[in-house]
């Protein structure tokens, strides 16, 4: 029950978080990164989470443009 608890909330969030945001957080996950201090959990951590902006990012990009692909369609 309690995996069950954590997706929910995994999955909320990532529908929650914007386009900005999760950049704002990528750019904030490079900036630790190039300080060089992480230790190897942490770099762990901050590579996963990056990975997940990146991938949700990239999801949001395309669902934009089959938006606006879309009503350009309707227009025509």
């Amino acid at each position: 029950m309690i995996l069950v608890g954590c997706l929910f909330n995994i999955y909320y969030m990532e529908e929650k978080e914007t386009y900005n945001e999760s950049i704002e957080k990528l750019r904030m996950i490079v900036a630790d990164i190039e300080r060089g201090e992480l230790d190897v959990d942490e770099l762990s951590q901050k590579v996963k989470e990056a990975s997940r902006l990146i991938q949700l990012c990239k999801d949001k990009l395309l669902k934009a443009d089959e938006e606006v692909k879309k009503i350009l369609e309707e227009l025509q």
